[in-house]
């Protein structure tokens, strides 16, 4: 059997050459921080006290208007914004080539919102629904954090925070039937590590994806759900907070679709 440093090897080149894959290379210090943090989320998801879902899905949801038919017509129709801003994004991501980690399954993900959520709030008296409504948000939540990761730490990180956030957004959801927790820290401590990755500088090559604005969107959108009797009151019955929700959060998306814009179409900043 040759080695790799055989003489023979070197006197006759006909004989075939032994290959080596690179040694992996060791976490990088931000890796390692992500790392720990997923680790962090992890052990708090398994170990923090239950929430039963039972004790906390009380639908409360102000606009129980219908209009051509449709039940809850605001807050139904209203995630058509999530399909508008996925198929926009998908169509950008066929343009181009360099596109983040996640950004695909980000777009994917709001078009399944659109159909979980609308499917949802037809009836949001039925439980059983949310396990669609939230299917669809662990998706574009697991696809934005694989985008955050890409672009602020390294490409092997990207694909590695949008693989675990993706099995842990989709089993988060199918557990929150009965218990919250789970759910909470994936949404919440998920977003507390997208802040973190925001405040850091992105990596040399990384497309440059304003992650604040989409952050920016995000804390609107749960703004406006906590105030949805408030903003229906306050605009004489025209539209509610949880309505306006919708329209914030599917906005989130807009700076990442921004950032695919062909070469040479977004004006240049100095």
């Amino acid at each position: 059997m040759l080695r790799a440093n055989d003489p023979a090897q070197a006197t006759n080149p006909t004989l075939p050459s032994v290959s080596r894959r690179p040694p992996f290379a060791a976490p990088q210090r931000r890796e390692a921080y992500v790392i720990g943090a997923l680790c962090v989320l992890t052990l708090t998801a398994l170990l923090a006290p239950a929430l039963p879902a039972a004790a906390w899905h009380v639908p409360h949801f102000v606009d129980s208007r219908t209009w051509l038919g449709v039940p809850n017509a605001g807050d139904v129709l209203s995630n058509l914004a999530f399909l508008a801003m996925g198929v926009w994004g998908s169509e950008r991501l066929r343009a181009r080539n360099d596109a983040p980690v996640g950004a695909s399954w980000l777009f994917v993900g709001l078009i399944l919102t659109c159909l979980g959520s609308g499917f949802y709030h037809l009836d949001p008296d039925m439980p059983q629904r949310l396990v669609a409504d939230r299917l669809g948000m662990a998706v574009a939540f697991a696809g934005f954090l694989g985008i955050a990761a890409s672009e602020r730490v390294s490409v092997r990180a990207g694909e590695a925070v949008l693989v675990l956030m993706m099995i842990a957004g989709l089993l988060a959801a199918w557990v929150a039937r009965e218990n919250l927790t789970p759910w909470v820290v994936v949404q919440f401590g998920g977003m507390a590590l997208a802040v973190a990755l925001a405040l850091t500088r992105p990596r040399p090559g990384a497309l440059g994806v304003p992650l604040g604005g989409v952050i920016f969107f995000y804390v609107l959108a749960k703004l406006f759900e906590l105030g949805d009797a408030l903003i229906f009151e306050a605009t004489g019955h025209i539209v509610s907070g949880h309505t306006l929700k919708h329209l914030a959060a599917a906005l989130a998306a807009w700076p990442v679709i921004r950032s695919l814009a062909p070469t040479g179409s977004v004006p240049s900043r100095h």
